[in-house]
């Protein structure tokens, strides 16, 4: 739980109020969804013991679409060639009010709710006797678990002015002017423990939500944002709009309420609220001291890894040499304490009963640490990549054009249960001269936090440790994948599940692999004792890895002359356990796997026997990822065909899917294996961490309509 948010664990009594803009659609009818969502999750609430009021708008709006239904069909066609003058408000809100409780009560009832109506006005605050009686109601409504619903009564009101330039709580008398200063009223007549304000937007922004510019408040201080926050047009459909909302917010919280505007078009945000989630503002008299725990926020911690990363690109080749240098040297000092934290992380994992894949890539055992330094001397020895001439052209006389390497700028990676891949990325990160912002899974957080702080101590003041930034908290990832304005590229490294919500939640461009379902053909031309070798290592050298084997296809040759039972009893040797398709299963009885689209990460594979090698090839490309394919075969035709016709990241012929990793491909090291088709593809090192830039030197060139210029586009030989 967000720290910010841990407060709700002892919320008991809730007020919700939800707006005209939530309540109604923008042709001004009832938004049925949204209102069923409202009394699903109130139900929920009611359900769990929460003491639950509603505040509603939303009476005038619906009274208003019903009265102008009904002048319609009552006027002549003269009456509709005349200018129709306003309905009156008041006579809106009287139609609407009773249309809008009949709902609530049609939607409580079919969830087995009760509930009641409370209509007053804000005279009635100004009697103490009346206030008195309010509380006493709605607490004998609670105990019965009856959902009061309040509402202003619009229709009898004898209020003049409007909200414009008021508090929430206009006297002492206790005054409103619209529902969101009756629901923070009420918030602290009622001693609620939170009111929850529903908007037509996330929460509280800095400026007008339209303005790309403008960013979520997370959590509002009252000293540092009353000051900075530039509001929007008022809500065209209810009274208020932010301006009241925040007005109310200020006064509830202040008194001793908080408050936590969210969006109300979400089906469940309430209950996230009460889950202690990071979702929309909170308003809290203690905000001020809560500064320090999040005002470090997504968007800074980002602009600062990218003024680092401009500070790493000033150095020369040497000095970031040095720098990958002295992180080897720290990783292999401080390798002790790196173990320690790591082996609490392993001995929570296997407590909380995380399977044996996950273990597996979570552990960091001496040859894993010892791999990792060995592959960040590598990259300090690489030849330099940045600023590299890729191209020259001369354009006309003394008119040249360069096409030069240069990094991305800022990387997001998300990557889950690997506390190696840190090591990689940052040290990619640096030799490319990227910042670099990671977020590891929560399984990792001890050893991710000992490997972040050895790395970016070995990072020298004059660049700045602000370089690789480490993000601790799952609920700061929606605000960092809207920052498409800071960060360059987002590269998930984990479950499918993972790689589809990061690429549907943001416009930043994302690279990344979503699954690593790896095939092995063994052909009817295979050498059987290579294709063994070669299938064991594919598939028990590293299981959990997503280059290890998933599936295997056999050619239904080697069905016949015994090759696939040798094959298969290799794999059992090995402790594999084998699950086969329509024609495996039933030709070796062994059990039926549900899917072929299916990444196991552990000892466990699928066997099927296909006609030849295009029937491979179809399979292949139906049922795979993309990542990484292997034939076995002596007949080079047959393989050739393989070669060019599977149509996914890495494709081999006599060699292991194991071989598909960045270090093994000599790119010192990996951030990820790409099955995309744009930017990069297959194991990313450094190069596909760097895009180009143009530069184009010339002696007094104008265009001026192409006259008096000759074009020559000759080829210049590269130099550095």
């Amino acid at each position: 739980m967000d720290p910010t948010r841990a407060f709700v664990k002892s919320v008991k009594r809730v007020i919700v109020k939800v707006g005209t803009a939530v309540v109604t659609r923008s042709d001004g009818r009832l938004a049925l969804g949204r209102l069923g969502a409202l009394c699903e999750q109130l139900k929920e609430l009611n359900d769990k013991d929460y003491e639950v009021i509603l505040v509603t708008s939303g009476a005038v709006g619906l009274g208003r679409q019903r009265l102008r239904y009904r002048r319609l069909v009552n006027s002549s066609f003269s009456d509709l060639q005349n200018p129709q003058g306003d309905l009156d408000g008041k006579a809106c809100a009287a139609v609407g009010q009773s249309s809008l409780m009949a709902l609530y009560d049609i939607m409580f009832s079919q969830l087995d709710v009760t509930s009641s109506q409370l209509l007053v006005n804000d005279g009635f605050f100004r009697d103490t006797a009346f206030r008195k009686q309010l509380s006493d109601t709605v607490s004998a409504l609670l105990d019965l678990r009856i959902i009061p619903i309040f509402n202003e009564n619009d229709a009898v009101s004898t209020r003049k002015a409007s909200y414009e330039g008021k508090n929430c709580l206009q006297d002492s008398s206790g005054i409103f002017w619209d529902n969101d200063s009756l629901a923070g009223l009420l918030a602290l007549e009622l001693k609620a423990d939170l009111l929850v304000l529903l908007s037509d937007v996330e929460g509280l922004y800095s400026g007008p939500p339209s303005d790309p510019k403008s960013k979520l408040i997370h959590t509002y201080v009252k000293e540092k944002h009353q000051r900075e926050i530039t509001f929007g047009e008022k809500s065209t459909y209810g009274r208020g709009g932010m301006t009241a909302k925040v007005n109310a917010a200020v006064c509830a919280a202040f008194a001793g309420t908080p408050v936590i505007i969210t969006s109300g078009f979400a089906t469940d945000n309430i209950i996230r609220v009460l889950r202690g989630e990071r979702i929309g503002t909170i308003f809290h008299k203690d905000a001020h001291l809560w500064t320090s725990i999040k005002e470090v926020s997504a968007h800074d911690m980002a602009v600062a890894a990218r003024n680092s990363s401009r500070r790493l690109q000033l150095l020369n080749s040497e000095e970031r040499r040095k720098i990958l240098l002295a992180i080897a040297d720290a990783l292999e000092t401080n390798e002790g304490a790196i173990r320690l934290q790591n082996g609490a992380d392993v001995a929570d994992a296997e407590e909380l009963g995380y399977n044996k894949a996950l273990i597996s890539r979570l552990t960091l055992r001496p040859e894993k640490i010892s791999s990792l330094v060995k592959s960040v001397r590598l990259l300090a020895n690489m030849e330099e990549p940045i600023g590299q001439i890729l191209k020259r052209t001369e354009l006309a006389d003394k008119l040249v054009l360069e096409k030069i390497s240069c990094p991305l700028g800022v990387l997001l990676v998300i990557f889950e249960s690997r506390p190696d891949a840190l090591v990689q990325i940052a040290a990619l990160a640096i030799r490319s001269g990227n910042g670099l912002l990671l977020k590891g899974g929560k399984e990792a957080k001890r050893s991710n936090a000992i490997l972040h702080k050895v790395i970016t101590s070995a990072i020298p003041d004059t660049v700045g440790a602000t370089l690789i930034g480490l993000v601790t908290s799952r609920e700061e990832i929606p605000d960092l994948l809207k920052l498409d304005d800071t960060i360059d590229l987002v590269i998930p490294r984990g479950s499918n599940k993972l790689v589809s919500q990061v690429k549907e939640a943001t416009k930043i461009p994302v690279l990344g692999h979503a699954d690593g379902i790896c095939h092995v053909y063994v052909d009817k031309s295979a050498n059987i004792d290579m294709a063994k070798q070669i299938i064991r290592d594919a598939k028990t050298d590293y299981p959990a890895a997503c280059n290890a084997m998933e599936t295997l296809l056999v050619h239904e040759d080697l069905s016949r002359n015994g090759g696939l039972v040798e094959l298969v009893a290799e794999l059992q040797r090995q402790g594999v356990e084998v699950y086969g398709g329509p024609r495996a299963s039933t030709l070796l009885n062994i059990a039926q796997t549900k899917s072929y689209h299916l990444e196991y990460s552990s000892l466990a594979c699928t066997v099927e026997i296909v006609d030849d090698v295009f029937a491979a090839i179809d399979h292949i490309n139906q049922h795979g990822s993309a990542h990484t394919e292997c034939i076995v075969a002596e007949d080079c035709e047959v393989a050739e065909a393989f070669l060019r016709q599977v149509d996914s990241a890495a494709v081999f012929h006599n060699a292991s899917t194991r071989f598909c990793d960045g270090a093994r491909f000599g790119l010192g090291a990996e951030v990820g294996i790409s099955t995309s088709r744009i930017h990069a593809r297959g194991p990313v090192g450094v190069e596909g961490l760097l895009t180009n830039r143009w530069i184009l030197r010339g002696n007094g060139h104008v265009v001026n309509g192409d006259r008096g210029i000759t074009y020559t586009y000759k080829n210049l030989p590269v130099k550095a």
